[in-house]
């Protein structure tokens, strides 16, 4: 199992370096990626800044960290350019970039971009099959509901062979047939250790016509995690990693029990201060990676050779 920090939220308040000092910690202390989400618009917590740009700048203030949109609300972006622009962050970052997609909680973005909120679920679908047209075929060709385009050539050619990773978010049945279709991995929230194998079985179930095996689709979650001695401020989703009180010995326990049971990558969010979360970052460091099981013999629990 893979561990991310979210950077979200990364907020315009007066302190612009302060997202590029957390990512460049997150690389030093070992871990695997940063993530930022992708609203378009404010959220609880507050304002948030562009994902696909934020992580442009974090591309080049790191050299090793996967850099990932958990994630990025599909439906509000055109195929053509979200294309481009995911093409472009996978050559600048030696492709180190994973497109992670939603369609939005609530269908609040698509109304102010003047889409219709009950079409989400269809133009997430066929935006993925024109962003993977145009990632692997020169010219390209695509004919939909939403969008067309003839004898196009992207752009910026992806750096990854078909294009960066995909990982697809949501609950709903039409979700995870999305990411049977067109996903490396699935990413849920909070999703617990004894939720994995339901989800495992609900793919199975779903699988038909997708021409997919269902085992070959990883499954990823975002967690929230409050670390013992810091307060937490805005929205939580599920069960934080180690419960109320996130004694180290507790979150460690929870990866642990996530990690047998198949989670593929956990990204965490430390909804603190924002001034307090680069000591977050050191807590999980310092207190709760060396309490992890190590995968195997030569790597960190990170699964980075020592």
């Amino acid at each position: 199992m893979q561990l991310s920090v979210s950077l979200s939220p990364a907020r315009p308040d007066g302190c612009p370096g302060r997202a590029l000092r957390i990512a460049t910690a997150v690389e030093r202390l070992g871990f695997d990626g940063v993530s930022m989400s992708g609203q378009v618009l404010e959220f609880p917590e507050g304002s948030s800044l562009d994902p696909l740009i934020l992580l442009s700048a974090v591309a080049g203030a790191t050299e090793r960290l996967r850099l990932l949109t958990s994630v990025l609300v599909l439906p509000v972006h055109p195929p053509v350019l979200l294309a481009n622009q995911a093409a472009t962050l996978d050559v600048l970052t030696g492709g180190r970039f994973t497109l992670g997609i939603g369609v939005g909680a609530g269908g609040a973005e698509c109304d102010a971009a003047g889409i219709a909120s009950g079409d989400r679920g269809r133009r997430a679908d066929e935006y993925l099959e024109a962003v993977r047209t145009l990632w692997t075929r020169r010219p390209a060709h695509f004919t939909g509901r939403f969008t067309e385009f003839h004898n196009a050539r992207l752009g910026a050619e992806p750096l990854t062979p078909g294009g960066p990773p995909i990982w697809v978010g949501g609950r709903s049945s039409a979700a995870l047939r999305r990411a049977l279709r067109f996903a490396e991995a699935w990413i849920g929230v909070g999703v617990g250790a004894g939720d994995l194998p339901r989800v495992r079985a609900r793919l199975s179930r779903l699988v038909n016509g997708t021409g997919r095996d269902p085992a070959t689709l990883q499954l990823n979650s975002v967690y929230f995690v409050i670390p013992e001695g810091f307060t937490g401020t805005g929205f939580l989703e599920g069960r934080p990693l180690g419960g109320s009180a996130a004694t180290p010995a507790r979150v460690a326990g929870d990866l642990d029990r996530l990690a047998e049971a198949g989670l593929g990558w956990a990204d965490l969010i430390v909804p603190v201060e924002p001034d307090r979360l680069l000591d977050a970052v050191h807590w999980l460091a310092g207190e709760v990676v060396p309490r992890l099981e190590p995968r195997k013999d030569g790597e960190d629990p990170a699964g980075h050779p020592v």
